[in-house]
């Protein structure tokens, strides 16, 4: 999330479009264990990476930025663990929201809210209808997310839905399952740090041609320089969504 010092601006130029880039913050207990630190120290810094990325992500114009943030598994996590991370998110969400707000920075949360603390989604709410109108960057975190279970959800809605069922409608059904006003644009760029190489049930519909990078950085060591370094692998690559490269069709 953006810290205070981010000037305002409107979001810069890059050349490139406004990309959905997508993030695993894998390693925060990995990162604290390595130190001989408890695994809550490893979620604390894994908020001020988060910062520093979101404002990485500003400057380099991409228009959403969506961050996984705690699955719907986490829940079998150790109680005391779980009890810190809703604290903490909610502790952020209340610092963070207002520098959203100073930044043009629009701030959703999506996955299940039935689960979560009562103080944590009102904070939540509160945190939307303050950042709404931001347009510098739409900033999604994934909160009790499962992308299965979301697709579940959407699919038990399509009798509602006129025929014929399109992907469209689809993305539209996924959305309101998840909180989401209207669906955003598919993710350009998957990243996931802490060297694992996997999607863990994340935004599965909406990666389908996504590119995808791998990076054995801890997340709290993630750095804008790595951000730019997935970016520019992502520019070098051909991305032809089923189709043959053009030079093979020429």
């Amino acid at each position: 999330m953006t810290p205070s010092n981010l000037p305002r601006r409107s979001a810069p130029q890059t050349g490139l479009p406004r990309l959905h880039v997508a993030i695993i913050m894998d390693g925060n207990g990995r990162w604290a264990t390595s130190r001989a630190l408890p695994r809550t120290a490893g979620h604390t810094a894994g908020v001020r990476s988060a910062r520093n990325i979101v404002e990485s992500a500003v400057r380099a114009g991409i228009g959403t930025l969506t961050l996984y943030a705690f699955s719907s598994d986490n829940w079998s996590r150790p109680r005391p663990e779980v009890i810190g991370l809703m604290r903490l998110f909610r502790r952020s969400l209340l610092v963070e929201s207002k520098r959203c707000l100073e930044n043009g920075v629009r701030l959703s949360i999506v996955g299940r809210r039935d689960r979560l603390p009562a103080s944590l989604r009102q904070t939540i709410i509160q945190a939307e209808a303050m950042t709404a109108s931001g347009r510098n960057l739409h900033l999604r975190i994934a909160v009790d997310y499962s992308s299965r279970d979301a697709i579940l959800r959407a699919a038990a809605k399509t009798k509602d839905v006129a025929a014929p069922l399109t992907r469209e409608r689809f993305a539209r059904l996924l959305a309101d399952v998840d909180h989401d006003p209207a669906p955003v644009r598919d993710v350009d760029l998957l990243i996931r740090t802490g060297g694992e190489q996997r999607l863990s049930d994340f935004l599965l519909w909406e990666c389908a041609y996504a590119e995808l990078v791998f990076s054995p950085t801890m997340w709290p060591d993630f750095k804008e320089s790595d951000l730019l370094e997935a970016i520019a692998e992502f520019s070098a690559r051909e991305r032809r969504f089923g189709s043959v490269p053009e030079q093979a069709a020429s």
